[in-house]
């Protein structure tokens, strides 16, 4: 099996294990996508992994984790998600790709960063796709979804990022162990209602999901 050929069944048999039905258009973009982070990450420092295979696994599926409870959680409806220090678009060029109904918006104080999520979305003509050059404390429109993956504290994460979350708006976490000193540390107006555990293919790590919400919302 060639190399190419090898990649797209590992990342079919891993969509899969997390109960994933992609299309192969799905497959394909996903698989551009990750050849276009390796090739900008050898000039402009995306990410410090650099094994293909590494970042199959350490990327786009641990990536893909987050794809099916998020789903679940918007029933299909259209929504707006912020993925706040997104770096090189992980998770939001991810969920853009296998969720078109989900308008992302991937955020990153680094410039460089936020242009590559730029020219990925039109590399992969992805028209639910805009990468945004900011510090997430100066954004003020409303998003329904703020998520996050390896970027800071939970408190931090929602005290930066509270002036973009809709009225009902939910706050999504991406995490190794179930981080309880974050949670305890939560400040006033703001709330843990799920934890949900996850399981990547491939990847001997423990991870989790964790649901925020404001104190008082429904």
């Amino acid at each position: 099996m060639s190399g190419a050929a090898d990649r797209a069944e590992r990342l079919r048999q891993g969509a899969a294990a997390l109960g994933l039905a992609l299309d192969e258009a799905a497959q394909t973009r996903l698989l551009a996508y990750l050849d276009l982070l390796a090739k900008w990450n050898r000039v402009y420092n995306l990410t410090a992994l650099r094994d293909p295979a590494q970042m199959l696994t350490h990327h786009l599926l641990d990536s893909l984790a987050v794809v099916a409870p998020l789903s679940r959680h918007t029933q299909g409806r259209p929504a707006r998600l912020l993925d706040v220090g997104s770096g090189g678009g992980l998770p939001g060029v991810v969920i853009a790709i296998c969720c078109p109904e989900i308008a992302v918006t991937c955020v990153d104080a680094v410039a460089k960063k936020a242009a590559f999520v730029q020219q990925a979305a039109g590399a992969l003509s992805l028209d639910n796709l805009a990468g945004r050059h900011a510090r997430v404390e100066t954004l003020h429109e409303p998003f329904d979804i703020i998520a996050s993956r390896a970027f800071a504290s939970l408190a931090d994460f929602i005290s930066w990022s509270r002036g973009a979350l809709a009225e009902q708006g939910v706050w999504l976490a991406m995490k190794g162990k179930r981080p309880d000193d974050e949670i305890a540390a939560l400040p006033a107006g703001a709330e843990v209602f799920h934890v949900e555990p996850l399981q990547v293919p491939g990847l001997d790590a423990e991870r989790c999901l964790v649901w925020l919400r404001p104190t008082g919302s429904t």
